[in-house]
């Protein structure tokens, strides 16, 4: 199970990872920003993965 659930969360990652990159382009939000939006956005998304993997695994 967790190594299906590592598959599904590298996948989303990376679509996420593609949708904040539309993003920016679209925004134009400069370069320098960038880096900072990444970060933010996978930092959440990451703590939302792990959650959901930690409410699977107890119920």
């Amino acid at each position: 199970m967790i190594s299906v659930f590592i598959v599904i969360a590298i996948f989303i990652l990376f679509y996420v990872n593609k949708l904040t990159n539309a993003l920016c382009i679209q925004k134009g939000i400069p370069e320098e920003r960038q880096n900072k939006v990444f970060r933010t956005i996978n930092v959440l998304v990451t703590i939302l993965l792990v959650s959901s993997y930690m409410e699977i695994l107890f119920t």
